[in-house]
């Protein structure tokens, strides 16, 4: 079983930069990746990277946002740059233990992850 522990939120103002870290212990997961939350909503997607590095991001994140891992593939982290406003949330980390061919069109499905992290607060001021 995986268990994840996640560290790096805080506050920034807008146009400034965080870099969250989840690490994972027990089996190495086939993915990780990050998940966000407001209070009221859905827990949304924001980014994924696989064991053979393969990263998928949602719109709202592109070309702002960086996911990536450690060598050993058991340390994601997302570099969060330009931040706005709207990404104020908490954010998960998430874990895909096991590997799965629809992957590549499931990866933003809240039910594709077994592991979750206890979130971190990220607040960025205007």
């Amino acid at each position: 079983q995986v268990q994840l522990v996640e560290s790096g939120g805080g506050l920034v103002q807008a146009g400034g930069s965080l870099r969250l870290s989840c690490a994972a212990s027990g089996r190495t997961p086939y993915a990780m990746g990050w998940f966000r939350q407001v209070p009221g909503k859905e827990r949304e997607f924001v980014a994924t990277i696989t064991q053979t590095d393969t990263t998928y991001y949602a719109d709202s994140v592109k070309g702002r946002f960086t996911v990536s891992t450690d060598n050993a593939k058991n340390r994601v982290y997302l570099q969060m740059n330009s931040l706005k406003p709207e990404d104020t949330a908490v954010y998960y980390c998430a874990a895909s233990t096991y590997y799965s061919s629809t992957y590549y069109k499931s990866y933003g499905s809240k039910s594709l992850y077994d592991q979750w992290g206890q979130g971190t607060q990220v607040t960025v001021s205007s």
